[in-house]
């Protein structure tokens, strides 16, 4: 039954019509809804937004080009990043459920979202361990001096060194013998470079050594926070082969994050959807103090200028345009499924391309004035330390954990901008870390809802204990070693096959067009051509060149100078299958078990399972008024004698199951709900086409 296209009238009184979020009951009775749309964009914006904003961005920007890298980096953007983000936004959306649940929409690749629930459950266990790092610190930070501010500590080391400006006036020193008579009144020792010094030094190093090393002595120079970080919070052992005890300090800042991450998602979306609302806009008001205060510094501008100023030869290398799709691919948080579970709990008709548009868009802006921020600040570390810009800047944890402390020791009332940037960095972390945590969890809750969806609390508890367990052993002398390892493998190329089959399965397999008018369904219109264009074609080629340029560049693992020994980084790569290997082993599963000829199987198989579609009643019941003839097929083809209907309701969530050759719709019972009853009549209506 082919229904006419609406008039513009009849398009005005839907939008009229369209529900407001806010103050409504659940229109999804079993899973739930967010209780506004607030709590949607603001959890999608805080798990994008994540700690790589911060530290892998600004590093990435100013090692490509500055300000030139930028323009591959917006260019990628548009054709890969939010062609991404909408397409699963739309679909997680229309169907309401989790990333296993939505591959109804194709049963044979359903391995793809058992891997997104792989790949987050992994960086779940890992990504904790920042957060507890970040509590670390934070707590550290509630004192009148820094600890990581002198080299006056237990843990400092006779390497310690302090990086003072030195007077226009003072001598040259090149000193041969012990160093006892440079010892000053505070039993610092000051010379200028290395032990032996430079005449060209313009810098004093202030070194917190007893005074008993011999002459001609290169000293490796590391700073206060550096040591802080290497020889207190880690206890940093040998290698991997030497995991050492565990950090008791850290063990109980695990604890503690578990249990915050516990009660943040203890009641699902309900109870994460009102934290976000603190989480996701708390760092925006500390990145703006921060680039206040940081512009305000001697050499912040110096800094500024690194990151901005173009290197237009940098065009002209294969590595930069690979590492802006890099960047533009991680970081908009696509194939990890959080989008996806984000996206189930919408309303049907939510404005899902508004989001999609506005949400990345957010994100990228955003690491684009962290810049601001963080160069800010290493400029004005560089000019503190007399180092040029490129010898302070670094990624990672070393400039979460090394530099920025490093920088924010130097500042008036220290301490107070130091629990800024550390709660800005918990913020951060713990939003990102919802997301991961919520698509695992719910993919369980919805393929196991009978016994789990009632328990789901407990349920949540349960993981939480799990994977604390797990990450025990990351918080031991030699943890980091662990979690180099998983954070190296464990999502770089398995990110880049999901969302390409994405891509693929949408496009091809389901039909673009009949995604398209999926999406007509849900917001009143159909979007931009232009999306098409990209699922087809633009966007799986994006991400096949950024495969091929990532394998090409890709080296083994390390940590600073240690090189990982073999088995370490075959360990990483079975890390690296183990989240892409049940795509193909769910295939074969589920060819396996359906019956018919092979080819039979494998086309039934990659066709919409019977209860693919919206999962409210009212909407389903659209959705099959709207059914073309064409699309009509898909439901009786495999099933020729039987006719489909709903032979279960649970609270309007509908499991749609086919009836056996010889029942029929009256054998319904005549306390069938009315929803129902139109629901099956348009079903009817499909089969007799």
């Amino acid at each position: 039954m082919v229904q006419e296209k609406p008039s513009m009238g009849d398009k005005i009184k839907r939008k009229l019509s369209l529900p407001k979020m806010v103050g409504l009951e659940d229109e999804n009775k079993v899973r739930g809804n967010w209780s506004g749309r607030l709590d949607f964009f603001l959890s999608c914006i805080g798990y994008a937004v994540g700690l790589g904003n911060i530290w892998r961005f600004p590093y990435i920007c100013y090692r490509n080009g500055g300000g030139a890298f930028l323009i591959p980096y917006c260019i990628f953007l548009l054709l890969c990043g939010m062609p991404l983000v909408f397409l699963e936004i739309a679909y997680g959306q229309f169907c309401s459920q989790s990333p296993t649940g939505v591959w109804k929409l194709s049963p044979m690749f359903k391995g793809i979202g058992w891997g997104m629930v792989i790949v987050s459950g992994i960086v779940c266990i890992y990504y904790n361990i920042i957060i507890t790092w970040t509590l670390y610190y934070l707590l550290m930070s509630f004192q009148a001096v820094l600890p990581w501010s002198h080299c006056n500590n237990d843990w400092n080391d006779e390497n310690c060194a302090l990086w003072h400006k030195r007077s226009p006036n003072a001598t040259n020193h090149t000193h041969q013998g012990p160093l006892d008579p440079l010892l000053d009144g505070a039993g610092v020792v000051r010379l200028m470079g290395n032990l032996t010094a430079n005449s060209s030094a313009s810098y004093w190093m202030h070194y917190g050594v007893d005074g008993t090393n011999s002459t001609n002595v290169t000293i490796q120079r590391e700073s206060p926070s550096e040591q802080y970080w290497q020889n207190h919070v880690l206890e940093l052992s040998e290698g991997i082969e030497n995991i050492g005890p565990i950090r008791w300090q850290l063990l109980l800042c695990l604890i503690f994050a578990w249990v915050m991450i516990f009660l943040c998602l203890c009641k699902g979306v309900k109870s994460s959807g009102k934290v976000v609302y603190v989480t996701a806009t708390f760092p925006y008001l500390v990145l703006i103090i921060l680039l206040v205060r940081g512009v305000t510094l001697p050499g912040s501008m110096e800094g500024i200028k690194y990151y901005l100023i173009p290197k237009w030869e940098k065009l002209l290398s294969f590595k930069v345009w690979a590492e802006a799709a890099g960047q533009i691919f991680y970081s908009v948080g696509a194939a990890w499924g959080a989008m996806i579970t984000f996206a189930s709990y919408n309303r049907f008709q939510n404005n899902c391309l508004r989001d999609a548009i506005i949400v990345p868009l957010l994100n990228e802006g955003t690491s684009i004035f962290a810049g601001f921020v963080i160069f800010s600040i290493i400029g004005f570390m560089a000019q503190e330390t007399g180092r040029t810009v490129d010898a302070v800047i670094t990624q990672g944890p070393g400039l979460a954990f090394v530099v920025y402390p490093g920088a924010l020791a130097k500042l008036p009332i220290s301490p107070m901008w130091a629990v800024l940037f550390f709660l800005m960095l918990l913020t951060v972390g713990v939003d990102s870390q919802f997301g991961m945590f919520e698509t695992m969890t719910s993919a369980f809750v919805d393929e196991y809802p009978h016994f789990l969806r009632k328990r789901k609390t407990l349920f949540i508890a349960a993981t939480c204990f799990v994977q604390f367990l797990l990450g025990i052993v990351i918080v031991t002398k030699g943890g980091i070693y662990i979690l180099q390892i998983m954070d190296w493998y464990s999502s770089t190329y398995s990110l880049m096959v999901f969302s390409f089959m994405e891509c693929i399965v949408v496009a091809y397999v389901y039909g673009v067009d009949r995604f398209y008018e999926d999406i007509e369904l849900m917001i009143g219109r159909k979007p931009p051509i232009l999306y098409k264009y990209s699922w087809l074609f633009v966007t799986p080629a994006v991400i096949l060149f950024i495969f091929v340029a990532t394998f090409l560049q890709h080296e083994s693992v390390t940590y600073g100078d240690y090189h990982y020994p073999a088995w370490a980084i075959v360990l990483g790569w079975l890390l690296a299958l183990c989240s892409i290997l049940p795509i193909p082993g769910i295939m074969i599963l589920k060819i396996v078990r359906e019956k018919g000829p092979i080819l039979q199987r494998i086309k039934k198989l990659c066709r919409p399972a019977v209860d693919w579609g919206p999962v409210p009643t009212k909407f389903r019941e659209q959705y099959y008024e709207s059914l073309s003839p064409a699309r009509c097929q898909w439901l009786r083809e495999f099933h020729p004698e039987m006719k489909f209907t709903v032979n279960q309701l649970e609270d309007e969530g509908i499991m749609m199951k086919p009836l056996k050759p010889n029942d029929s719709l009256h054998d319904k019972p005549a306390s069938v709900p009315h929803e129902e009853k139109a629901l099956i009549q348009g079903q009817q209506e499909c089969n007799n086409v």
